[in-house]
């Protein structure tokens, strides 16, 4: 199986800044969660990632939440209280 690796932007809601990231469509949200959360020093069960206006559920992969190359997502604090 050949893992198709894709460009993709995490915006920071709260600041306005993006990190770049490098994955694959086996990821799982958490994990891009987690490396966003990471980055910016934020408790990772705080915050969720929306693309437009749907929240992507943290145990689905990149591919099944319809994340494409190029895409931009918004890290956002959890609206249910993470």
């Amino acid at each position: 199986m050949v893992l198709l690796t894709f460009r993709l932007k995490v915006k920071n809601a709260e600041t306005g800044a993006t990190v770049e990231m490098e994955l694959d469509g086996d990821n799982s949200v958490d994990e891009m969660i987690e490396s966003a959360a990471t980055f910016w020093n934020k408790d990772m069960g705080a915050y969720v990632l929306r693309k437009g206006k749907k929240v992507l559920r943290g145990g689905s992969t990149l591919k099944d939440a319809g994340v494409m190359a190029e895409d931009v997502l918004e890290l956002i604090p959890d609206p249910e209280g993470g």
